[in-house]
């Protein structure tokens, strides 16, 4: 999995046990001693190390092959994406287009846990609209024996297949005018970074070395999905959840529900005092895509407002819950602390792109995917 879907304590507890888990070499700082400092030295060295070890001693397929289809099953619903490189230039021209701010902390990090092993990790999540010249070809190559086939310990089958003709996707993808990163904005964009970084230092740089492209996995829109993620305020301001729903009730009409989940953009559900409530905010008639957005809507009428949320990237009172843990996860989390959830209607792949297209950025935690790809089945040494 991504190294940032797990904390350093997460990341431990799933490896106990599993010297070969490659949680070693995305969270290397899970071997070391307990107290040391996550920025260390001696982190991106570990993880370097654990990252040869695991080259020189575990199986990877012979040769080097320049591109791959990849396909998750999760829940009996399939994504199959083309892995290859991605040109950074795209990339830093805007072409491969984005929809999040990054965070320098994590941008310095993963720059150079890059540089430090020479060598991409973990693949980027791109999407594009589908086209049918595509579809076609990763159906034919699908249509052929998976040359790795396996059901991870979480149910999901990860399968790959070498592509035989590269050149002729590479010529299908021309008439794709942009790549969206869906998920991967922080390793992105520190690929970018580490090019600059060798780059500088390469006395001899012509623009084809390996470090100018990224690691990706491209996936056509009609097969992807996105959750919601959702929020849960941990501080009421001295107000209890049966005081917030009140006030809920009185100022939006909300009313009870034994859905928990919303079934339509601009509705919501939240669980206050142990019961569920269902209500509706609609946008103004001239909101732009971000203010349309259903996580901008809850943020500007009802988190601001009502609990002083100004900085959802910062405020420590609100927490955010992937929608794939279900709203079971939501009701413990605010039973816990005497809080209020919330659970929203998915961004869709569509208000996603509008946003990428329009230059804008959406808000913290607006989109959740799953299936995530799995980290060191495909590696890029640069």
């Amino acid at each position: 999995m991504p190294y940032d879907v797990v904390n350093s304590s997460e990341a431990a507890e799933l490896a106990q046990g599993s010297p070969w888990s490659f949680l070693h070499v995305v969270r290397p700082e899970i071997g070391l001693p307990a107290g040391t400092d996550l920025y260390d030295d001696v982190v991106y060295e570990a993880a370097r190390a654990n990252l040869e070890r695991w080259i020189a001693e575990v199986p990877y397929s012979a040769g080097d092959p320049s591109m791959l289809v990849y396909r998750l099953v999760q829940d009996g619903r399939a994504q199959i994406g083309v892995v290859g490189g991605c040109s950074i230039d795209e990339y830093d021209a805007g072409v491969i287009a984005i929809h999040e701010r990054t965070r320098q902390a994590k941008e310095d990090d993963r720059t150079r846990h890059v540089v430090t092993m020479r060598c991409q990790a973990e693949p980027i999540f791109l999407a594009y609209r589908a086209t049918v010249a595509i579809d076609r070809l990763v159906a034919d190559i699908c249509a052929g024996t998976p040359e790795v086939d396996f059901v991870a310990a979480d149910g999901v089958r990860h399968s790959l297949w070498t592509v035989p003709d590269p050149d002729a996707i590479t010529s299908a993808f021309e008439a794709v005018p942009r790549l969206y990163v869906a998920d991967g904005h922080h390793r992105t964009k520190s690929a970018s970074r580490a090019r600059a970084t060798l780059a500088a230092g390469d006395p001899d740089h012509d623009g084809t070395e390996p470090y100018n492209s990224v690691l990706s996995v491209v996936f056509p829109d009609s097969q992807l999905e996105i959750l919601p993620y959702n929020r849960v305020v941990t501080d009421l301001g001295g107000r209890t959840p049966a005081d917030v729903a009140d006030e809920l009730v009185r100022r939006f009409g909300a009313v009870r529900t034994d859905e928990p989940s919303p079934d339509r953009r601009h509705c919501f559900c939240f669980y206050a005092d142990g019961s569920w409530y269902r209500l509706r905010i609609d946008p103004d008639g001239d909101a732009g895509p971000i203010d349309g957005l259903d996580v901008s809507l809850l943020q500007d009428t009802i988190l601001a407002p009502l609990f002083g949320v100004s900085d959802p990237r910062t405020d420590t009172r609100l927490d955010f819950v992937g929608g794939s843990r279900g709203t079971g996860e939501l009701e413990r989390r605010a039973d816990r602390v005497g809080g209020v959830a919330f659970s929203l209607f998915a961004t869709s792949l569509e208000e996603l792109f509008t946003v990428a297209d329009a230059g804008e950025i959406m808000p913290p935690k607006s989109t959740w995917f799953e299936p995530k790809l799995r980290s060191g089945l495909v590696l890029h040494r640069i």
